[in-house]
């Protein structure tokens, strides 16, 4: 089939397992040109497992693909290029010390004529225009956002033509204006005979955006290429876990007069080419609080949870930590007062995906001393980490298995479980839930609110304004690396949204 003669794809009976784990049984479905298709279901359903069957990144163990009505043998990536079908992978696939537009010379060896970086350039502005989106080609990777470095990976994709274009969550780390924006012009796509796979859990997203949907649970499709005008979100909700678990606002544990727990003032920071990164930041947190931070993307929140956690040296200013002075501390001093961070991309910065959960568990104890200074104790890791499996019921995880083989929701739990443990005082948490389910999403609100209940404290910095409003009892608002406003956790969205664009 050629990029330019797309009319049907079928997925057809696929099945797909990892040593003893079955994770894909019979699954399948159909996309026609010019259609968006959902693929819905919780974390660890297998929605990324059959993609990346279709990408070539796996090769099934049963099933066909069929193009076009003939059967087609995707045994690597450049195979499923060859045949214009691309991907934007929910964990980016970018190497960060390149600029944006080298990255995408570095994938056209199929498209000559996007190996000059001047032209492959030209190809990124001219797709991010059509989007609506802000992209500067020449930017390094590295010092881009997670939502710049999101807006990179669909640009570069569809630079390179591709006429099948999957999406894994394209806009769970855009503001509701990008959201909008990159929705539209998925819809043009589809109008001009693109086909669509929208892997998405804003259900909104889908009864507005897609014209069918295919549901998988637990490995298995149990409904295939429903027509989404006859469906509603809680009737998408109820096939894809039976029942919504729906986070509710809940009173805090907050006292008025409560003692401080993190105080940053006159915070300071630059980026590794010397601009400003952050600016005169203050921020205070009391004990049992959350405080939201909103904003877009792209305007220092990576910055400012790495200058609180050490991690970016911090030009002026100072940070107490329960009335301990932290600010020439390191990550190692900051943890052992209670000092815990979630960042946005946990895939590469909070866990080592190679290890075994095992490992992942232990990094933080080994690193403090907690398990012997000369040697590990291999047992007692191996039993610790299935007790922590039991506790926070991190399905599809053993001691043993590797990390990257977990689902987004239970990889987070993971990362919550090590974070989060009785010694935290603070958290700091990049965008928490980004990716995951609603049943996930109401695991992760929980234990945040769970530590302080125990008196502990949360920064919560996310571009996800529903979450903003749901969990903090304050609201930050952060803006060209500026703290520029602070409203009650009541704060409708019209006011947050106000000083988010610069206004008072």
């Amino acid at each position: 089939m050629s990029k330019a003669n797309f009319k049907t794809l079928h997925l057809q009976g696929l099945c797909k397992r990892f040593g003893e784990c079955t994770v894909l049984e019979n699954a399948g479905f159909e996309l026609h040109s010019g259609e968006v298709h959902a693929l819905l279901g919780e974390n660890g359903a297998g929605k990324s497992t059959l993609m990346n069957l279709l990408t070539g990144v796996y090769v099934p163990d049963h099933g066909e693909i069929v193009l076009d009505g003939q059967p087609c043998s995707i045994r690597k990536p450049t195979d499923a290029m060859a045949h214009g079908i691309g991907m934007v992978h929910q964990h980016y696939r970018l190497v960060e010390r390149f600029s944006v537009a080298e990255n995408l010379v570095l994938a056209a060896d199929r498209a000559p004529q996007l190996q000059r970086l001047s032209a492959a350039a030209k190809a990124l502005q001219e797709t991010a225009e059509q989007l609506g989106l802000a992209l500067d080609p020449y930017a390094r990777v590295a010092d881009l956002s997670v939502a710049e470095r999101q807006r990179a990976e669909i640009c570069k994709v569809l630079a390179l033509g591709a006429q099948i274009l999957i999406l894994d969550e394209p806009t769970a780390v855009l503001t509701d204006t990008e959201s909008e924006s990159l929705l539209a012009a998925i819809q043009r796509m589809a109008n001009a005979g693109k086909g669509v796979i929208l892997i998405t859990h804003k259900l909104r997203e889908v009864v507005a955006h897609s014209d069918r949907v295919t549901i998988l649970r637990q490995g298995r499709a149990v409904a295939s290429n429903l027509a989404t005008e006859s469906l509603t979100q809680a009737d998408i909700a109820q096939l894809m876990m039976g029942d919504v678990a729906v986070s509710q606002r809940q009173p805090s544990n907050l006292q008025a007069n409560g003692p401080d727990l993190l105080v940053a003032t006159g915070l300071n920071a630059s980026r590794n080419d010397g601009s400003t990164a952050i600016s005169n930041i203050g921020i205070r947190l009391r004990r049992g609080e959350i405080v939201g931070v909103a904003g877009v993307g792209g305007h220092g929140q990576p910055q400012l949870c790495e200058a609180l956690m050490g991690l970016l040296p911090i030009d002026s200013g100072s940070i107490q930590l329960d009335g301990f002075q932290i600010s020439q501390c390191s990550v190692s001093q900051r943890r052992s007062h209670g000092l815990r961070y979630i960042p946005a991309d946990r895939a590469t910065n909070a866990l080592a995906l190679d290890l075994p959960v095992s490992d992942n568990l232990a990094l933080t104890k080994v690193a403090s001393g907690n398990k012997g200074r000369f040697w590990i104790s291999r047992k007692g890791l191996l039993h610790d980490a299935q007790n922590t499996i039991t506790e926070h019921r991190i399905a599809g995880a053993s001691p043993q298995g590797l990390t990257r083989l977990l689902s987004g929701g239970n990889a987070q739990k993971l990362v919550l479980a090590r974070e989060l443990d009785n010694d935290c005082v603070v958290a700091i948490t990049h965008s928490p839930t980004r990716g995951l389910d609603v049943k996930s999403c109401g695991t992760v609100h929980t234990a945040l609110r769970e530590l302080t209940s125990r008196g502990g404290a949360v920064l919560l910095i996310s571009e996800d304004l529903e979450e903003i409003m749901t969990l903090s009892d304050r609201i930050l608002v952060m803006n060209t690396g500026c703290i520029t406003g602070e409203l009650p956790g009541t704060a409708s969205a019209s006011e947050i949204g106000a000083l988010m664009i610069g206004g008072h």
